[in-house]
C-alpha cells in the first residue's frame, strides 16, 4: 500500500460454513459499552461507503483496507445475504475481486494490500461458501506462495518479488494463509514453517519482535509475532511464554504513527495467549475507544477514517468472535 501501508516500516444463497456457533456468546453477554462503540462504527463505515465499494478518504480506496472494513462487518455477525449492511460486505468484496489480478492473482499494489485482502476473502468464505470468492482466493494463496519460494529468506516484503522481508509484513501472509488453511484452502506446512522460521529469527531472547532482525523490538512486532505462534499452535516454549510476558507489560502502548494497527493484533494475540490479560487489556481498550469515537461513529486518525474505524472495531471484534481465526 503505497501511500498507506509501507510507513509501516515504523512499526451463492450463500451458506454458512460449520464453525463456532454464534448462539454461544448468549451465555457470555457482550458489554453495553463494545456495542455502543461497534454498531455507531458500523453505521459510520455503512454511510460513508462509495457505491464500487471502497472510501474516499484517501486511503479507503487501497484493497487492503476495504479488506478490513469488510472484516469488521463480519466481526461483528453480518450476513453478505441478509441485514442492514449485506450490500456493504457484497460492495467491499466486489471491490476487492475487481483489484485482483485476473493472471497472477494479486491483490492491489503492495504485499499489505494483497495480504489483508486475502485474509477478508477467507474470512468471508469460511463464513459463507461463495465459489467466486473461492476462486479468488486460491489465486491470492498462490501468490503468497510464490512469492516466498522466490525469497531467500522464507519470508514476504512489499513486492512479490522482494529479496529481503519484515515481521510486520510476514506476520500479515502468515495470518492470510492459516485464514485460508481454516477455510478449507490447501498450504502447504513447509511454507508455514519457513515463515515462522523466519519470525523467531526475529525474536530476541525477552520474546520482543524486531522489524528485520531480533534488535529494535517494538510492542507491536511482538503482538504480531505471538498471533502466528498461537495460530500456529506453538504456545508450549519458553519464548513464547517470554513474548506473551514482553506483551503483558505493554498493555499502556499506543501506536502513535500507525494508530489501531497495534490494537488491532495485540487483541488477538493476548486473547490467544492469556484470556485474563486480554479481558484486562480488553477493558482498557474499551474505554479509551469510547472516549475518542467521534460523534459520527468514526475514529480519529491521521491514516483515514476508513482504517482508522476498521481497526478500532477489529480490535474489540473478540468480544463476538465470529470471525473463524478467532476461533482457539
Amino acid at each position: 500500500m503505497t501511500r498507506f501501508l509501507i510507513p509501516l516500516l515504523l512499526l451463492a444463497s450463500l451458506v454458512p460454513a460449520p464453525g463456532q456457533n454464534p448462539l454461544e456468546r448468549d451465555r457470555d453477554p457482550i458489554p453495553a459499552a463494545v456495542e455502543n462503540i461497534y454498531t455507531r462504527g458500523l453505521r459510520s463505515l455503512a454511510t460513508s461507503q462509495q457505491e464500487n465499494g471502497s472510501w474516499s478518504d484517501g486511503v479507503g480506496d487501497e484493497p487492503g483496507v476495504v479488506g478490513l472494513a469488510v472484516m469488521a462487518f463480519l466481526a461483528h455477525g453480518e450476513d453478505p445475504n441478509h441485514g442492514p449492511y449485506s450490500q456493504n460486505i457484497k460492495k467491499g468484496i466486489d471491490f476487492i475481486l475487481e483489484q485482483q489480478d485476473v493472471g497472477n492473482g494479486y491483490i492491489g499494489n503492495s504485499m499489505y494490500n494483497h495480504g489483508f485482502a486475502t485474509l477478508a476473502l477467507a474470512e468471508c468464505y469460511g463464513m459463507y461458501r461463495d465459489p467466486k470468492i473461492a476462486a479468488a482466493l486460491k489465486k491470492a494463496v498462490a501468490l503468497i506462495l510464490s512469492a516466498q519460494k522466490r525469497n531467500p529468506l522464507g519470508g514476504w516484503r512489499y513486492s512479490p518479488d522482494a529479496s529481503s522481508s519484515d515481521t510486520s509484513i510476514a506476520g500479515c501472509q502468515i495470518v492470510a494463509l492459516y485464514a485460508a488453511r481454516n477455510a478449507g484452502i490447501p498450504v502447504p506446512d513447509e511454507a508455514l514453517e519457513k515463515a515462522l522460521k523466519y519470525m523467531r529469527k526475529c525474536r530476541g531472547s525477552d520474546g520482543g519482535y524486531g522489524y528485520q532482525s531480533s534488535m529494535g523490538d517494538k510492542p507491536t512486532l511482538t503482538a504480531i509475532g505471538v498471533l502466528c505462534e498461537s495460530l500456529a499452535k506453538q504456545k508450549k516454549t519458553k519464548l513464547y511464554e517470554a513474548s506473551t510476558k514482553y506483551l503483558s507489560k505493554n498493555l499502556n502502548y499506543r501506536e502513535r504513527h500507525y494508530a489501531y494497527y497495534f490494537e488491532y493484533y495485540m487483541a488477538q494475540a493476548l486473547f490467544h495467549s492469556d484470556e485474563k490479560i486480554w479481558e484486562e487489556w480488553n477493558k482498557q481498550n474499551t474505554r479509551y475507544l469510547s472516549a475518542i469515537q467521534g460523534a459520527d461513529g468514526s475514529f480519529p486518525g491521521n491514516r483515514g477514517a476508513s482504517f482508522n474505524t476498521a481497526g478500532a472495531l477489529l480490535s474489540l471484534a473478540l468480544n463476538y468472535r465470529f470471525l473463524p481465526i478467532y476461533e482457539k
